[in-house]
């Protein structure tokens, strides 16, 4: 592979991946996660404690198990992280650790920043809040309180745990909060404004969060079979499942990365987002589409090389309807396709991160999953080569990982493998 520092079109930097690490509803390392999605096992559990909620349909999740953190996240560290922050921070720091800079002098040098996101911060702190305004009492309130409730709480904490002083971008929008932090980290690199980013997603559980989906019909109900849902693309489905997890990805200089002796694990070469301008919750086919093809232009890619799209696939109508569309008007009906969500369910600010990461996973290895309960394709969703069963051998170079949130925004992001 060509190591010139510049892009082929001379429009910036190259931007490689240089660590991965997350915590996922399925295992907290790709061989765990491997492991269940070439057994078709998804992550989804009954929520019990979800029962003294009235009104709630859903009792469905997605859950981080065995996840802790090490001694040295002491105290007063973790006095203003909630869950969230926390994955957040821990998968940081093992990413970090993956690329071999952990420590190192470039962390606050001001030449790494962050760019990182969440739907919102702590449901416990927004809670407390209020508590405030509708109890007119501020106890449970603290000093650490807006901390752990700010929608840029994960970037924040990383960078104070981590002695970050680069810059930081908060990516608070939904379901491509992880994809969008990559997008962004990807040209604050390759327009020379920063060396090295950590770059991601995260989401902590709450019910509060399925409640959002729930009154607008979208969750499955599924309650007493949990391993049945959610369904991605299948005429069967009835809602999406939320979960939680972090995802971290650190972006790198090509030229930084090869003068250190650096082990890449791929090259980002396209990121594209945009916006339906339209509905704040109904999909538009016609600018997934755009932005797709927008990704494309900026790789310098024509449809045909890319082997391989990790949908976004909520388990939604609407949703998986309107993707599909978008993808075969770009790529035509023999385009492999899976949804990572129907094991984990839908991650929400973690998702674009988490699916990026395994999405070059299975670049590495040429070995991608199915989706999980497809068994019978809704017809109308557009033809494609949708992947069943225990998944599939494919030699690819690039994969397109896509990402759909409310508010019309849309997100596609390009890897490249690395090496031959």
């Amino acid at each position: 592979m060509a190591t010139n520092a510049m892009r082929p079109d001379g429009l910036g930097r190259r931007v490689v991946v240089t660590g991965m690490a997350g915590f996922s509803p399925i295992g907290n390392d790709w061989p765990s996660i491997r492991q269940r999605l070439a057994a078709g096992i998804n992550g989804i559990c009954h929520m019990g404690e979800w029962e003294q909620y009235e009104g709630l349909n859903t009792r469905l999740a997605g859950v981080v198990k065995d996840f802790s953190l090490p001694d040295h996240y002491h105290r007063k560290a973790l006095r203003s992280m909630g869950r969230g922050a926390r994955m957040a921070t821990r998968a940081s720091e093992l990413a970090l650790e993956d690329a071999g800079l952990l420590g190192s002098a470039l962390t606050g040098s001001g030449r790494m920043g962050i760019a990182y996101g969440a739907s919102a911060g702590e449901p416990d702190a927004v809670a407390d809040f209020g508590n405030m305004l509708i109890n007119k009492s501020t106890d449970g309130l603290n000093a650490n309180s807006y901390i752990r409730m700010m929608a840029h709480t994960a970037p924040v904490n990383i960078g104070v745990f981590l002695g970050v002083r680069g810059r930081i971008h908060t990516t608070s929008s939904a379901c491509t909060s992880g994809s969008q932090g990559i997008g962004y980290a990807y040209e604050a690199i390759r327009f020379g404004r920063q060396t090295a980013m950590i770059a991601g997603g995260c989401e902590e559980l709450s019910a509060s969060e399925a409640a959002v989906f729930d009154t607008l019909f979208a969750t499955s109900t599924l309650n007493d079979q949990p391993e049945k849902t959610p369904r991605p693309f299948d005429v069967d489905r009835d809602g999406l499942v939320i979960g939680e997890g972090a995802g971290t990805l650190i972006l790198e200089d090509l030229e930084h990365a090869l003068a250190r002796g650096a082990r890449i694990h791929a090259e980002l070469v396209g990121f594209a987002t945009n916006s339906d301008g339209r509905h704040v919750t109904q999909p538009d086919a016609a600018m997934m589409e755009a932005a797709i093809r927008e990704a494309l232009a900026d790789a310098a890619l024509c449809p045909e090389q890319i082997s391989y799209v990790s949908a976004h696939g909520t388990a939604t109508e609407r949703g998986d309807i309107a993707e599909s569309i978008a993808t075969q008007a770009v790529f035509g009906k023999a385009q492999p396709i899976s949804a990572f969500k129907s094991f984990t369910g839908h991650t929400l600010g973690a998702c674009g991160a988490l699916e990026a990461w395994v999405a070059i996973e299975m670049m590495r290895e040429g070995w991608f999953h199915a989706t999980a309960n497809l068994d019978t394709l809704d017809p109308k969703c557009a033809e494609l080569d949708y992947l069943c069963g225990k998944g599939r051998h494919i030699d690819c170079e690039y994969v397109m990982s896509n990402n759909f949130a409310f508010g019309g925004i849309n997100t596609s992001l390009i890897f490249q493998r690395w090496g031959p």
